[in-house]
């Protein structure tokens, strides 16, 4: 495993990490606690050691499932991300909630379903840019941070091309950025990255697998559950972007190497990413994610990079 430092926060993590969106029960499968404990023993075992997850991954489920884990193992080897502003209320069903008192609210449930008394790094979660406005709301998370709560804050912004929040991070007392950022979706280079750059700011690229259609698992006319949240997309767009993934798997993908592992290591060439936060729902797919650290690809010279 390769390890970098996520900007200003100056938190060693893998760049390799665990999205957790999966448990939360919105890819398909419902996971049991016995499942999840599997993934992240397995996740440390590989050198892992960056989780990322939501308070709106199920009514804090995710956050659960990792919490009780965590109860058997060593809190201080893991760097938690979580988020806030929003209310699960089921399947793909939300509510905002971005109040200053609200998202206290928030913050101490996540605690507690966390089962830890403080949060590694605290972002917020693809709110407008008039509720990232509110002075009011930042002020508070800060003096979350003088009692301990937080350690870091970030924001996940809700468009690959939001410079606005981007630009405003380190205004904000934010050390990271977290957007969507894989070989189909490369927006954030023209200005985010940039920006990121500017302000030393670590960046966490979410969806690195393209919601796993860069797995290459999926051909032309592949078809999602009900249940699954890809089959809310546009069936002519996923069209689309399963006929360009033929191709690129033909001209860009070297012979002998898995499409799923050479997306990730696609992702960490860019320098202003730290880490790729692909979801995984076995204990295989952590492996096979892990090893894309590994691939030549990666730049051995990034300045941040280290080796454990």
């Amino acid at each position: 495993m390769k390890y970098r430092k996520l900007g200003r926060a100056e938190l060693d993590v893998s760049v390799i990490g665990v999205g957790t969106w999966q448990f939360g029960g919105e890819w398909g499968k419902e996971f049991t606690q016995k499942e999840v404990d599997a993934v992240l023993h397995k996740a440390k075992e590989v050198g892992i050691n960056l989780i990322d997850t939501a308070e709106c991954y199920g009514d804090h489920l995710s956050e659960k499932f990792i919490g009780q884990y965590l109860q058997n193992d060593i809190r201080e080897d893991w760097i938690v991300a979580t988020k806030f502003g929003h209310h699960f209320h089921g399947e793909f069903n939300r509510t905002n909630h971005w109040g200053a008192e609200e998202v206290i609210q928030q913050l101490d449930d996540s605690l507690k379903a966390l089962k830890t008394d403080y949060i590694d790094l605290y972002q917020f979660h693809s709110g407008s840019d008039e509720v990232f406005n509110n002075d009011d709301l930042w002020t508070t998370l800060d003096k979350q941070i003088q009692q301990g709560k937080i350690k870091h804050l970030g924001i996940s912004i809700g468009s690959n091309q939001n410079i606005y929040q981007t630009d405003r991070a380190t205004e904000v007392n934010a050390s990271a950025i977290q957007v969507v950022y894989n070989r189909l979706e490369r927006e954030p280079e023209e200005a985010v990255f940039p920006s990121c750059q500017r302000q030393n700011l670590g960046v966490l690229a979410r969806v690195p697998l393209a919601s796993g259609f860069l797995s290459g698992k999926y051909k032309p006319g592949s078809t999602f559950d009900a249940n699954d949240v890809r089959s809310r997309q546009d069936q002519l767009d996923v069209e689309r972007k399963l006929k360009l993934i033929e191709e690129i798997k033909r001209n860009e993908v070297p012979e002998g190497v898995s499409m799923a592992q050479w997306a990730l290591a696609w992702c960490l060439q860019h320098d202003a990413v730290t880490s790729v936060i692909p979801g995984c729902k076995n204990v295989e797919q952590v492996e096979a994610n892990a090893a894309a650290a590994s691939l030549d690809m990666i730049k051995p010279t990034h300045p941040q990079a280290v080796k454990k």
